[in-house]
């Protein structure tokens, strides 16, 4: 009995030391995350960022600058920069109008360009959106 016990107690301490900590931000929201739709804007494990989507309703210059806004905005509020982004998914009702329109998404990147994926969907979570973008950042790590 005594060593069920202590099995028991050495997986307890295992299970504890594989929880991670999140640190969350959600565009000033004091609650840090979206509770009616379930979802937060940032999250911090470790040293990486993980960006949930920014949209816009048009696919246009204008449009897409707009979106990569609210993404440098997400980026800086745990000091990062489009410099730290390794990972970008764009999903767009339009891939035609993003090819035409693909240097205003570029200039944030300025030449450092991430791994990225794009793809063209028949709608987004929310139906009058027509672009959509999220990231994946690596901070460096603090000594």
């Amino acid at each position: 009995m005594a060593l069920l016990l202590l099995s028991l107690a050495n997986t307890a301490l295992v299970a504890q030391q594989k929880e991670i900590t999140k640190e969350k931000w959600h565009w000033d929201n004091k609650l840090k995350q979206d509770t009616t739709a379930g979802y937060v804007q940032v999250i911090k494990v470790d040293n990486m960022l993980y960006i949930s989507g920014a949209v816009s309703t048009e696919v246009t210059p204008e449009g897409i600058t707009q979106v990569y806004r609210a993404l440098e905005r997400s980026l800086k509020s745990f000091g990062a920069g489009f410099q730290h982004v390794v990972k970008e998914n764009l999903y767009t009702t339009d891939i035609e109008a993003m090819k035409k329109y693909n240097n205003a998404r570029k200039a944030f990147y300025r030449g450092d360009f991430p791994a990225a994926t794009r793809v063209q969907v028949v709608r987004l979570y929310m139906p009058e959106a027509k672009l959509e973008v999220e990231l994946v950042a690596h901070l460096p790590k603090s000594n």
